[in-house]
């Protein structure tokens, strides 16, 4: 059965269970505390604002995405579909994303793909086929999995930051390869995604502490 991660609350209780099955993340949750659901719109918009924000900074990523979201009404796949390609390239889409965008409005308008039956198959059966789509590489399709869909089991094995605090976190000598960090959350299926939320709070908490320990010594 997936969990759904919709509210809060169901977040809490799943990350309460994770704590629960697997003591080794008891302290992970007393340092990070508990960590706060993060949900993007889902569909087309959703995935399309995670492409455009694909190798480009956080500040970047949002301002294109404020012109492109901004320049449709409504802002679907038929809207890009029909949208010429000068035009995006303007509202500052690389060649490279344009094709992306283009490719899945077509898929949609075709009917060969329905992003929202996603949410309800296995999270690795979900994540080969958005990975099959051009333009989608695994981490794109587990961030729209993850806080699009709210898929419970979503495993972002590529983040760095998850490999970072998971490495910190259970005292490994190294960083997870992606390779690794499949086994590595085996024990916490079917809440691999809660357990991302788990990582990603715990990881902000290191580098915050880490912060304060510097200036402390400085």
């Amino acid at each position: 059965m997936t969990v759904h991660l919709t509210d809060q609350s169901v977040l809490d209780d799943a990350v309460m269970e994770l704590v629960k099955r697997d003591p080794r993340l008891k302290p992970i949750l007393a340092m990070a505390g508990m960590p706060a659901l993060r949900q993007r719109a889902p569909g087309f918009e959703g995935l399309a604002q995670i492409v455009c924000g694909q190798q480009v900074s956080v500040a970047s990523a949002s301002a294109i995405w404020g012109r492109v979201s901004g320049a449709f009404s409504p802002f679907d796949h038929h809207a890009i579909r029909k949208a010429r390609t000068d035009r995006l390239g303007r509202l500052g889409l690389s060649a490279a994303k344009i094709k992306t965008l283009k490719a899945l409005a077509r898929e949609l308008v075709e009917e060969r793909l329905n992003l929202d039956v996603l949410a309800e198959e296995d999270a690795d059966a979900a994540h080969n086929t958005l990975v099959a789509l051009h333009g989608i590489g695994p981490w794109t399709a587990d961030v729209y999995l993850l806080f699009c869909l709210g898929h419970g089991d979503a495993w972002p094995a590529g983040d760095v930051a998850i490999q970072e605090s998971i490495k910190v976190g259970l005292g490994l000598k190294e960083r997870p390869t992606v390779k690794q960090m499949a086994p590595l959350a085996e024990p916490w299926r079917p809440l691999r995604g809660a357990a991302a939320h788990l990582w990603w709070a715990y990881y902000h908490a290191i580098k915050k502490r880490e912060g304060v320990i510097g200036k402390v010594t400085t």
